[in-house]
């Protein structure tokens, strides 16, 4: 040990960042010196947390580097547990470090460390089951070892980090299974039996419902929709907080309906949402590559337009103009009325899990800024829509407010009035700080759909926006259901006919 601690600090500083972060606090209680050189050592620290983690990025001033290495070593000391009890005791402590790994990633998913340390970790089935898996869906919902937290604050952390794993954990159905599956033109999934009522196929099940049923009779539940919820996923409060219960429940839904379809679409539909972590970090969409080639005849009437007012989409922070893709669930109004109005239950009984017929509809949707206002303070703004908020408690920049407008053409059921529209919408952040997004479906001039919805990972994030879609006048009696939306490109471009795309939600 003599000779060791005879070393320049220099070349100590070289071994030393070659131990394991998790080991370097042993190494620290061998002896006083080593302990003295260790602790409060920055660059030390700092080398050896980014060789195993994402860089910080330091805007806020220098990080402390060993306090973030210690959480760091003991959020994967919890993952590696076998220990179920010990994991589950510190879920609200990993839901909150894997969101702050999240938030700091470097948003190249595919040069993130932090990324691809988290997709090795939930690999683990038990990870997936104690931490992911204990939101209040699961009291009736998923397996044995699947089972809600104790606090309304733990399966609302559960929840997020759910979606922002973001990949469904229900299998999905073989196309050889004994069950017979349709597909009508809007691409309607649906499990036939017309002798049963819309929960039968759940009913008389003592555990372990799939958890998109449980999903699902949440999503579809009509009371879900109040006014101070907005019509969206936030709780019901009127305080615009995210209510991360809600967005799981519609990502589990969504979720599990692409996968069916794209298994059943003969792969003219690719899969999303299958990568673990990717996409759930701000600023992590990239633009793909430019097509070079010749150009279309409306592409110079874009160019000018943009000439005239160049400015407008610098000054946007969300990223709003260019194209999106957006996937639409409903049932059959029959059946959502059914569902809701056939028999009365107590208010906070939550409805029977189903598994019935949802259609759903892609589209691609083409938007572009047209106005950004500066954030109000929300204290009789003259914006109903920020009225009344409290912002006392908001950290961070405040950001703008954005306004879009563009078309929406469905992709495999254009023929249909209902398939196509224009589109115009709304960005801005809720007092939480996260990015909450609204649109309105615009059919012969005339608004008839809206939605609501929050961005999964934040400003930026190639997830995308998970929300509800509902009618623009808050009809109590439906129809609503989840919707999603992410981008594809910063193209804007605009169809050659007069008669504009619409979008069926």
């Amino acid at each position: 040990m003599a000779c060791l601690l005879e070393l320049s600090h220099e070349l100590l500083h070289c071994i030393f960042t070659e131990i394991e972060p998790a080991d370097i606090a042993s190494v620290s209680r061998t002896c006083r010196d080593l302990n003295a050189y260790i602790n409060g050592n920055r660059l030390l620290h700092k080398e050896l947390y980014i060789r195993r983690y994402d860089e910080l990025d330091g805007k806020a001033g220098e990080p402390d580097w060993e306090a973030e290495m210690h959480k760091a070593v003991l959020l994967e000391k919890i993952l590696e547990s076998e220990d179920k009890e010990t994991k589950a005791e510190q879920l609200g402590f990993v839901a909150e470090q894997i969101d702050a790994m999240l938030m700091k990633a470097n948003p190249d998913c595919d040069k993130s460390l932090n990324v691809e340390l988290l997709r090795e970790y939930f690999s683990d089935t038990a990870n997936i089951d104690t931490f992911l898996c204990s939101s209040s869906l699961f009291q009736i919902a998923g397996t044995e070892d699947q089972r809600a937290a104790l606090t309304v604050e733990l399966r609302q952390a559960s929840a997020k980090l759910h979606c922002l794993y973001g990949k469904p954990v229900d299998p999905v159905p073989s196309k050889r299974c004994s069950a017979h599956y349709s597909i009508s033109p809007f691409f309607a999934i649906r499990n036939i039996d017309n002798n049963t009522s819309p929960s039968a196929n759940t009913r008389g099940q003592t555990r372990a419902f799939p958890a998109h049923t449980v999903a699902r009779s949440k999503v579809y539940d009509l009371r879900q929709y109040t006014d101070h919820t907005l019509w969206g996923p936030f709780t019901d409060d009127g305080t615009q907080t995210v209510d991360w219960e809600k967005v799981e429940a519609i990502m589990l839904v969504l979720g599990f309906n692409l996968n069916k379809f794209t298994d059943r679409s003969g792969g003219r539909f690719e899969r999303v949402w299958d990568d673990p972590f990717v996409g759930a970090i701000p600023h992590s969409y990239i633009p793909p590559p430019a097509i070079t080639g010749p150009t279309k005849e409306f592409d110079q009437e874009i160019s000018l337009a943009r000439e005239l007012e160049p400015s407008i989409d610098d000054l946007d922070p969300y990223g709003v103009s260019g194209t999106w893709m957006r996937v639409v669930c409903f049932l059959d109004y029959n059946d959502l009325y059914a569902f809701n109005f056939s028999s009365r239950i107590p208010d906070d009984e939550p409805r029977e899990p189903i598994d019935t017929e949802e259609g759903i509809i892609y589209l691609e949707e083409t938007l572009q800024v047209t106005k950004v206002e500066p954030p109000s303070d929300g204290d009789d703004s003259g914006d109903e829509e920020e009225d009344g908020m409290d912002w006392s408690n908001f950290e961070g920049e405040r950001l703008p407010i954005v306004h879009f407008r563009g078309s929406s053409r469905s992709l495999h059921a254009s023929w249909d009035p209902n398939a196509n529209s224009r589109i115009r919408g709304t960005v801005r952040q809720t007092p939480e700080g996260e990015i909450r997004w609204t649109t309105f479906s615009i059919f012969h001039g005339e608004e008839r759909w809206r939605s609501e919805g929050i961005q999964v990972g934040g400003i930026r994030s190639s997830r995308g926006i998970l929300g509800s879609w509902f009618d623009k006048d808050y009809d109590r009696h439906g129809p609503a259901g989840p919707t999603a939306f992410w981008k594809m490109s910063d193209d804007v471009a605009e169809e050659k006919t007069s008669s504009m795309p619409i979008a069926y939600f």
